[in-house]
């Protein structure tokens, strides 16, 4: 491997190496120090650049294409400040188990704390939250030196796909001249070839081979007679990046005869297993302390992902008093209530389809019965409720309509506060072929654009984003991703003027401070920002209205906002009074 200088040699080795382990998508942002970077990934034939100009979107496009795919992306940034900006992807990242791979350009050693421009500490800049970190020596055309780097660039992957996936940061220096800028005797000729161009076959310099968790028969044996009983349940909380196996959880479902109950972003919401499983997905609307209190208690649980976005659900497995087992091949502890029995440290789809082999018994039919009447009458109390208490649009029927109307296959983005909620109660479960992904690592509302766009540019199904005003306002930045990295997408903002979650909490029946430093109105009009970007845009404020629109956007190409202008106080009592009706129907049939 020939290069004008040392930068170039330097930035060339570490890119091969992405490349040798499989690497293909890399994201960028623009700035000087990272030149050396840029300009190897730009030549490299076998990677596609996806350039975002905001490093914070930056961030989160990767994590969400990350998210999608389960691989890792990349990201390049310049030093200074642009490395702070990628931190809230990074603590998602984190959080959510996504595998990111962070390469910030730095200034060289001697110009740290020296009041030098652009130049801030950012040795462990995102502390904890990172797998690993590494900074990088400055680049030489030193033999030893580059194959400590090729060896780096190896480790770094392995540690951002190790379990628990996440991100890792390598730091970077780099010394004047940054571009291609022939330097006479910067680089030897008789340099090992081993060290500049890597290994024969275009093989990675270091194959890591990763086992996977797993319990032995004897540890299994406990575990199988605590899931032969008569009644029980599958709790599907949020999947990590790539998800549980949806066959291994059928199969163990079918062999204990347990009810899956199946958050909209496990996974298991939907698909052709719904079919042939009960599988629950409106609990958040019928698990009221006035409905189970006369129900037996289910005797053990069984529970894959992350906490359920739920409150009902998890306050229900909190007073059930049954046996609990969290399943989890990190050993982390994932269940705030504290009321788990059992840390199981496994893969879950290796688990379940080990489990389905070795239980005996179909369970309790009335038991599975109880949940199927449960969930039934939620679906049949709510699912012809299409206008809140004013007559309006109610918003949680916005997310029944979307997932009515998506295409197969689609990539369903939902953000967090209330469109994940909504998600939750009102998208019933059904063998649609959905991809259903959402931040609920930390559970933040920025970057949500950015996710999704970053989602989409990683498979050729339908995305659609539903994402609440504050949440489009925080990262309608984001949107510039759609024009430069090629990516369409159907955008669903539901604008109810605020932060509408609030009107769930306590804090409504104080005002104020309620209106102003909660609800937090803010009287924006979305229109212009379609106008920015080139983007298509409606504005509805019914049901028919937005089936419509919707179907359009599906149907043609580019990419459409389509703003749902709702009253979410109006919608709050809309889902108060759905839950009200749902146990009073369920007090009367159970």
């Amino acid at each position: 491997m020939s290069a004008p200088n040392r930068n170039v040699l330097w930035g060339r080795a570490l890119v091969d190496e992405l490349v040798r382990a499989g690497v293909e998508n890399v994201v960028v942002s623009p700035g000087s120090r990272s030149t050396p970077l840029v300009t190897a990934v730009d030549e490299h034939d076998d990677l596609t650049v996806h350039s975002v100009l905001d490093e914070r979107s930056a961030a989160y496009f990767a994590l969400g294409r990350a998210r999608r795919t389960g691989d890792v992306t990349p990201l390049v940034c310049t030093s200074g400040t642009a490395a702070a900006n990628y931190h809230p992807a990074v603590v998602e990242a984190d959080e959510g188990r996504v595998p990111l791979l962070l390469l910030t350009a730095d200034r060289p050693p001697e110009l740290r704390d020296s009041g030098a421009n652009q130049t801030v500490d950012q040795e462990k800049l995102y502390g904890d939250a990172v797998r690993w970190y590494k900074d990088l020596p400055e680049p030489e055309a030193d033999a030893r030196k580059l194959r400590s780097l090729r060896t780096t660039v190896a480790r770094a992957l392995a540690e951002a796909t190790g379990t628990p996936s996440g991100p890792v940061h390598l730091n970077c220096p780099f010394r004047k001249p940054l571009e291609p800028t022939p330097v006479a005797g910067d680089v030897p000729a008789d340099l090992d070839t081993l060290a500049a161009a890597g290994r024969d076959d275009d093989r990675p310099f270091v194959s890591t081979t990763a086992g996977t968790p797993q319990l032995d028969r004897s540890d299994l044996t406990p575990l199988v007679d605590a899931l032969a009983v008569e009644r029980g349940l599958i709790v599907a909380g949020p999947a990590d990046p790539p998800g549980v196996d949806p066959e291994a959880v059928t199969a163990l479902a079918h062999a204990t005869g347990f009810p899956i109950l199946a958050d909209p972003l496990s996974g298991l919401r939907f698909g052709g297993h719904t079919r042939v499983t009960t599988t629950c997905g409106g609990y958040d609307g019928y698990l009221d302390s006035r409905v189970t209190a006369d129900w037996p208690a289910p005797d053990t649980v069984l529970r894959l992902g992350a906490s359920p976005t739920s409150k009902r659900l998890r306050n229900y497995l909190a007073r059930t008093g049954a046996r609990q087992f969290v399943v989890d091949p990190a050993g982390a502890w994932r269940e705030a209530e504290f009321r788990a029995t059992d840390l199981v440290v496994a893969d879950p789809s290796r688990l379940t389809a080990r489990l389905a082999e070795l239980v005996g018994g179909a369970g309790d039919p009335d038991w599975r019965g109880r949940w199927e009447t449960a969930e039934r009458t939620h679906q049949d109390v709510a699912g012809d409720v299409t206008t809140d208490e004013s007559g309006g649009y109610f918003e949680g029927a916005v997310l029944a309509d979307v997932t009515d109307l998506a295409p197969e296959p689609a990539t369903l983005v939902v953000s967090n506060s209330t469109p994940v909620r909504d998600a939750d109660r009102y998208a019933e479960p059904q063998a649609a072929g959905y991809t259903v992904l959402g931040n609920r690592g930390a559970s933040g509302i920025d970057g949500v654009v950015s996710t999704a766009l970053g989602a989409g540019s990683a498979t050729t199904d339908h995305l659609t984003l539903v994402v609440g005003d504050l949440a489009y306002y925080h990262d309608s930045n984001g949107l510039l991703s759609a024009l430069r990295c090629g990516v369409e997408a159907t955008i669903v903002c539901v604008n109810n003027d605020g932060g509408g979650i609030f009107h769930r909490l306590p804090i409504e029946s104080f005002d104020p401070p309620f209106s102003e430093s909660f609800k937090t109105p803010h009287g924006l009009e979305f229109e212009p920002t379609t106008d920015l970007y080139d983007l298509g845009y409606t504005a509805v404020d019914d049901r028919e209205g937005f089936r419509d629109a919707y179907a359009e956007s599906v149907a043609s190409d580019g990419t459409d906002v389509i703003e749902v202008r709702t009253d979410a106080e109006a919608s709050q009592r809309t889902r108060e009074r759905l839950v009200e009706e749902t146990v009073s129907e369920l007090e009367d049939r159970i």
